[in-house]
């Protein structure tokens, strides 16, 4: 290495040197082989400069004055080293800006590393938070998973004895069948013998009784003197008939000699089928347990291969997707406190505690709000809303306007059932407030009425009242919808015989599938609906309370339920509608009403004009030569009262859609 001299030249002084001298009269211009040769020569001979040892001697001191136990002890470290270099740089005046230059880089870039550091320590906690997390969860499903492999182990364990057990008595009844054949065999044997044993003792009886007969005709000749060649013929005619009847005895020995008695023979034989028939049956069983065995195996394969998967996803998802938000964190601004907040968000999801948060804020802050800028009298704004300069806020709570709009709907129903024609609500409903409340009032409460409405999406008197008000749903749907739960209330009260108020589940079950356009799972939601509030143990059902109201006017789930399902069999049955349609932008009205039969063969003449009177927005006219966007024909038909007449053409009588 090599250091300054006081002139600013460079010394060739070497590091391992000692001494005080220093390489003085040093030539630039001289060449570099005789620099190089003399710089070996002094190499030996020149000694360490005093001002090296000084440095050296003041950092010794420096690091040993140091406590390097501390927490920052590279920090204090550094300094010596920094205050050398800064002596070191002041001394050599030349190179002082090239080494301050340095020296600054350095320092910036210590700086930039310590500012990153300090902004990656909350980092790196967070990721140690997250990382104990994981772990945690990760742990907890291998816990709940380890139940349910220990179960299915366990009834693995469980079958395999049961197969054993089977095999052994499968074995069992084997030996058996070979002890019972063998016991067969030996008892045929016997037989055989005693068969032949009784021939042969037949034979000698019969014999026997020759001779004695043959004696006897001796003693008869002898007393009667008969003659002797008759008897001689006729001895020799007998055994004639001896020897033929002695051949036909060996034939029939020799045909059935190997033949075991009939009834023997049918009892082994029973005892054999029946024997055949368990060993059958228990092999029938075997092969159905091996089979069910094997399915358990590769539904286990499956199932530990899916909660791989899930366990894989879910980390997946914890690292790619943002925390789910603590929405019991809201109960502590919401009127209430938890427990009204534990009523609004049960059985919601996230977007649904979304729209009930902001339905809070937006009524909260309705409440504070004194007056309403009025929105003019202009053709665009609603009839019920022209008013210039600002309108007083009513400050009315939710039972108040479902109040008023349930007397709205009954003095509008009133009114057309007198006249015989359907009124404009829009129209209706600022007569109404201005017969009411008159003429100077009637703003007032108009868009007190009208703002609540618009904040309280939740309430379904209030947001359907909205929406048929601004026309965003025809009125036609709110009564279809009425007629559709008074049908059904009727429907369960004359099932009732007994006026209890309470039918049994089968019972209800019977009257919801009075819907015949409903399908099987439809109608589970239905009765599950009705019995959301009792208990497994219950049969009865209180008809009467699903049609209920509270006093803000919310529903019973079970009217919920047929609403929704209202909503639901209207938009699959546009759904079918669209798909018919194809890929047609613009459609008239004979290829809308080829549609409609196509998916409704049911449907009537008058509902198919009602429904093209919906879509080209006429009455009875005959809209042939109008065209409209497809698009535009099923917003119409959605906003209005659209149902299913008959069931689909593809399903029968258990139609794939829902309806009435």
């Amino acid at each position: 290495s090599f250091q300054l001299s006081a002139r600013g030249h460079w010394s060739t002084w070497p590091a391992f040197a000692s001494g005080q001298s220093v390489l003085r009269n040093h030539k630039p211009c001289c060449a570099p082989e005789e620099r190089q040769s003399g710089n070996k020569q002094t190499l030996l001979t020149t000694p360490k400069p005093r001002y090296l040892e000084q440095l050296e001697s003041y950092l010794r001191k420096e690091l040993q004055s140091l406590d390097l136990t501390k927490k920052n002890s590279q920090e204090l470290k550094l300094q010596p080293y920094r205050e050398i270099f800064e002596f070191f740089i002041d001394n050599f005046k030349t190179y002082k800006p090239l080494l301050s230059a340095i020296k600054n880089e350095y320092e910036v870039t210590l700086a930039h590393q310590k500012k990153t550091i300090r902004a990656l320590e909350p980092l790196k906690a967070m990721v140690t938070t997250v990382s104990e997390e994981c772990t945690r969860q990760i742990l907890a499903l291998q816990e709940k998973e380890k139940d349910e492999i220990n179960t299915l182990k366990q009834e693995k364990q469980h079958l395999l004895k049961f197969i054993d057990n089977m095999k052994e008595e499968k074995i069992s009844l084997q030996t058996q069948v070979e002890h019972l054949q063998t016991s067969v065999a030996e008892e045929y044997a016997r037989y055989l013998n005693e068969y032949g044993a009784r021939k042969v003792l037949l034979a000698k009886l019969n014999d026997m009784h020759n001779e004695r007969l043959e004696m006897t005709r001796h003693q008869v000749q002898d007393v009667k003197g008969e003659d002797v060649v008759k008897l001689t013929l006729a001895l020799k005619i007998a055994r004639q008939d001896l020897t033929k009847a002695q051949v036909k005895l060996n034939t029939t020995i020799a045909d059935y000699g190997d033949v075991v008695p009939r009834r023997d023979f049918e009892s082994l034989e029973k005892k054999y089928s029946d024997l055949l028939q368990e060993m059958k049956t228990l092999q029938k069983d075997f092969d159905q347990l091996h089979k069910e065995y094997e399915a358990l195996l590769e539904i286990q394969r499956e199932t530990a291969e899916e909660r791989d998967n899930f366990c894989a996803e879910l980390q997946r998802v914890q690292h790619n997707c943002t925390p789910r938000p603590n929405w019991a964190k809201c109960s502590e601004v919401i009127p209430g406190g938890a427990d009204r907040w534990g009523c609004l968000a049960e059985g919601k999801t996230s977007d649904q505690l979304v729209g009930v948060l902001l339905e809070e804020i937006g009524t909260g802050a309705l409440r504070e709000i004194n007056v309403f800028p009025g929105w003019g009298k202009g053709d665009q704004v609603p009839v019920y809303l022209r008013h210039e300069g600002e309108v007083k806020n009513k400050k009315l709570t939710k039972k108040d306007v479902v109040n008023i709009l349930k007397d709205v709907w009954r003095e509008k129903i009133a009114l057309e059932q007198q006249t015989g024609k359907r009124s404009s609500l829009p129209e209706f409903f600022l007569s109404y407030l201005q017969k009411k409340y008159g003429d100077a009032a009637a703003m007032e409460w108009s868009y007190t009425l009208y703002e609540n409405m618009r904040l309280c999406r939740s309430n379904h008197v209030l947001s359907s009242f909205y929406d048929i008000l601004t026309g965003k749903v025809g009125e036609e749907q709110y009564h279809g919808q009425n007629q559709l739960i008074s049908s059904l209330q009727k429907e369960l009260a004359a099932r009732d015989s007994s006026n209890s108020g309470s039918l049994t589940s089968k019972q209800f079950r019977q009257e919801a599938n009075s819907f015949p356009l409903k399908r099987k799972e439809s109608i589970q939601e239905l009765v599950d609906a009705s019995r959301c509030k009792l208990d497994s143990t219950e049969d009865l059902i209180d008809y009467i309370s699903l049609f209920k109201e509270d006093e803000e006017g919310n529903a019973e789930p079970f009217v919920a339920k047929l609403r929704t399902q209202y909503v639901r069999e209207k938009q699959e049955y546009l759904s079918q509608l669209k798909n018919k349609l194809g890929d047609l932008t613009e459609v008239n009205a004979d290829d809308l009403k080829t549609a409609f039969c196509t998916i409704d063969p049911d449907i009537d003449d008058q509902t198919l004009d009602t429904y093209i009177g919906l879509a080209y927005q006429v009455q009875r006219e005959q809209p042939d030569q109008e065209v409209v966007p497809v698009e535009t024909a099923l917003e119409r038909l959605l906003a209005g009262d659209v149902r299913r007449v008959g069931p689909s053409p593809r399903e029968g009588s258990t139609a794939g859609f829902e309806g009435e």
